[in-house]
Parts: C-alpha cells; structure tokens; sequence
C-alpha cells in the first residue's frame, strides 16, 4: 500500500486554550502517524505520513481522525499545493536554477501560475504534470496523486467561502468558452 505525505492546517476552536492539550488526544484518535505542531497560536498543524489505498482515502481519513480529537476545528489548508520553484526544487532533489531554466524554455507548454510575481506560485500538480508530460522527469506516482488531492481540498475549500448566490454564476463564468 502506497505511503502518502501530507501536511493538514487546522484553526482551533477556542484561540485561548493552549494547542498542547489536544496533542494526547490526536495521537488517541488515530493521528499517531502524524507530527504535530503548536506553533501558531490558536493554529495546529499535523504532517502525515499515512498508508493507504488512495490520496484521497489518506486525507479523508486524517481529516476524520483529527475531528474525533478537536471536533470543532476548522481545515484551513491541506499541503502540498502553493508552491514556488525553490519548494519544486526541494522536492525533487535539485536545483532551484534547473527548474527555473525549465520554466523559462517552455513557456508554451509550461502552467500558468496562479500567483505570477517576483515569487510565482503554482499548483505542485500542475508543475508535476508538465515535468512527466514535457521534461521526461521520473516523479513517484503519490506524490502526484497527493499533489492532485490537496489542491482539490483546497480548491474546495475556497469555494465554500463564496458568496452562496454567486456561486453558481461564477461556476458557468469559468466553465463558459
């Protein structure tokens, strides 16, 4: 069974009670394969590393566990997904020029960044994507599968903070040709 690694952010319920408390609780819950951290306050953060048969049955139930352990937390944002060349370059062990070299080749072919600045920040799925489809590159089949799953978490995520009358109007905006 393939191993998924993943980091899930959770705003707290109450920002005055201090994070360390849920921490027992977590592991109970299940999370024991997960480190977490309290640095933010009324924040908590949990890296997994979880067997499973899918991406999306990894999050799921991570997102499960948590909620047994806080039940009122709230999913801020799932990683990895946002990511800038130096995160790519991390991630596939090389260097932060050969990325940007790639990019700046094909910008035919290349993804648009959802964030285009001094700092361009893309969807890792996307990146992944091209590397395998343009750039011949070898990229373990979870990590794809993990980037594909949190950017759809996150996506889904920011379009429940849509104006729920606009929401179906901004549907047929971006689906319209």
């Amino acid at each position: 069974m393939p191993e998924y690694d993943f980091t899930l952010k959770f705003k707290l319920p109450d920002f005055d009670i201090d994070p360390d408390i849920y921490i027992e609780n977590l592991y109970e819950s299940g999370c024991d394969d997960a480190l977490i951290g309290t640095g933010k306050k009324g924040y908590i953060g949990l890296n997994f590393i979880r067997e499973s048969s899918s991406a999306y049955e990894a999050i799921a139930s991570a997102v499960k566990d948590v909620r047994k352990a806080i039940p009122h937390a709230s999913l801020v944002e799932a990683a990895p997904d946002f990511v800038g060349i130096t995160d790519v370059a991390n991630l596939l062990g090389c260097t932060r020029q050969n990325i940007q070299k790639l990019i700046s080749k094909d910008h035919l072919h290349c993804p648009s960044a959802i964030y285009g600045g001094a700092q361009s920040i893309w969807h890792l799925v996307d990146i992944l994507t091209w590397l395998v489809e343009y750039k011949d590159y070898s990229i373990k089949e979870s990590l794809i599968e993990i980037a594909k799953a949190t950017m759809n978490l996150n996506i889904a995520q920011q379009f429940q903070m849509c104006d729920r009358d606009l929401q179906e109007n901004f549907k047929i905006l971006v689906t319209s040709k």
